[in-house]
């Protein structure tokens, strides 16, 4: 297996501009298709994730001009559902395209498999499969029910009432919202259980606004999309940095009492992520917050904290790996569903800080980690995650070198990661 040794880390210095939003591109692309009109969308992230929407849509038979490697595509819009056929998917991994490509086969018309690769088809996505069918789809669990591979004979969906949990995922109501418009009648979403991650529910809904779709809500409990819609583009779009990939060079200033700006997501962010800020500055780092950019100062120290992040498990794990130079223990609360992300995060996460000496407690839906005196040199197992690659780099600024399994692991959202930690670290 291949494997990246970092060298200690002393220090993050300098500015970023992000890469595209994974949530916002995928979200805007499927958008787009969907709309009557041509939309032109700038700044797309380049990754894994990002091509297999793009490669979808083309085979589907979406207009599709440009090239992801210049991040802007032409879309040109199907002004309703997606053009039918007979079609078979290869979605890998990316959660942020198989669920709302179920959703919005399923309101067209066409007979598609779709599937990944094998850890997608351990991740449930039967809450969503659930829902459809109450609203009129047809949709096979080829293998285990609840899990993908899925056969859709998509006939159109008639609208009407459902119940779903928000424990597992937001994309399940994302999907669900993102194909509402699509359905022959109101279609009403009434959450069972609290939801996760609940700002990506509100990214999805100001998007759709921007696409002309309007969705009544009380946010988190009831989302309604009135029947007659339709989705129409606004010429162009601009995709947001992604808050994610910011927090570890905002962590990693606040760890080694640095200065890092990021610019392309600020204090008007759509996306959850961009609060994440927010924590660094309880933990005893400087935030300035502006319109599209973040700027940290380590202020010499970080505490340990108590934090609740049910609305941002992505940057969580940063948060987790941060706490290795804190002083006391940090816990992390709301994370239950880290257990179906790529992999399961909860029981990586406590191991590889484990190897790096940190106490390590878990439970249902938390993690507390114990900082050691100071961390060892370790070799981090990625389990093909991205974020697990790129939260434990900073495990680098304990003073230690530290080896990176499968470090190309990063290419789902931050192909060139490494590259841009070298050029803001000394």
């Amino acid at each position: 297996m291949e494997k990246l040794t970092l060298q200690p880390i002393h220090r993050f210095d300098g500015e970023l501009r992000l890469p595209g939003s994974k949530s916002l591109s995928n979200r805007i692309l499927l958008l787009s298709a969907l709309a009557r009109g041509e939309t032109m969308v700038h700044n797309l992230l380049d990754s894994e994730d990002v091509r297999v929407m793009d490669q979808a849509l083309r085979q589907l038979g979406v207009g599709v001009a440009g090239s992801l490697q210049h991040q802007a595509l032409k879309i040109t819009g199907c002004g309703g559902p997606l053009p039918g056929g007979t079609h078979r998917l290869f979605l890998g991994n990316a959660g942020t395209v198989m669920r709302p490509l179920t959703a919005v086969l399923a309101a067209g018309q066409g007979d598609y498999l779709l599937e990944g690769v094998h850890r997608m088809h351990q991740r449930p996505i039967g809450d969503l499969v659930g829902a459809l069918r109450d609203l009129g789809g047809s949709i096979t669990c080829l293998e285990n029910e609840g899990f993908p591979p899925l056969r859709i004979q998509a006939a159109g969906l008639r609208g009407g009432e459902v119940h779903i949990s928000g424990t597992t995922s937001s994309q399940f109501i994302t999907a669900l919202l993102t194909a509402a418009p699509l359905a022959g009648g109101d279609v009403t979403l009434r959450l069972t259980s609290k939801l996760v991650s609940e700002p990506y529910v509100t990214m999805t809904t100001r998007l759709m606004a921007r696409y002309g779709v309007r969705v009544e809500s009380r946010p988190g409990t009831l989302y309604r999309v009135e029947a007659g819609q339709r989705y129409h583009s606004p010429g162009d779009m601009l995709v947001e940095g992604d808050a994610s990939s910011a927090s570890y060079f905002l962590a990693g200033a606040a760890i080694t009492g640095g200065t890092v700006r990021v610019t392309g997501v600020g204090r008007q962010s759509l996306q959850g992520d961009a609060r994440f800020a927010a924590v660094l500055e309880r933990m005893g780092a400087r935030v300035l917050w502006e319109d599209s950019s973040i700027t940290v100062t380590g202020g010499g120290f970080l505490r340990g904290v108590d934090a609740d992040l049910v609305d941002m498990p992505d940057a969580a794990m940063t948060l987790a790996v941060a706490a290795l130079f804190a002083q006391g223990p940090t816990t992390i609360r709301g994370i239950a569903n880290w257990r179906v992300k790529e992999t399961d995060r909860m029981a990586a996460m406590a191991a590889e800080l484990t190897k790096l000496g940190a106490g390590v407690h878990t439970g249902q839906d938390h993690l507390t980690v114990t900082p050691p005196n100071k961390p060892v040199s370790a070799e981090i197992k990625t389990y093909d995650d991205h974020r697990m690659a790129m939260a434990f780099s900073l495990a680098a600024c304990g003073g230690v070198p530290i080896t990176i399994l499968d470090p190309r692991c990063v290419a789902k959202t931050f192909p060139d990661y490494f590259d841009r930690l070298a050029e803001l670290t000394s």
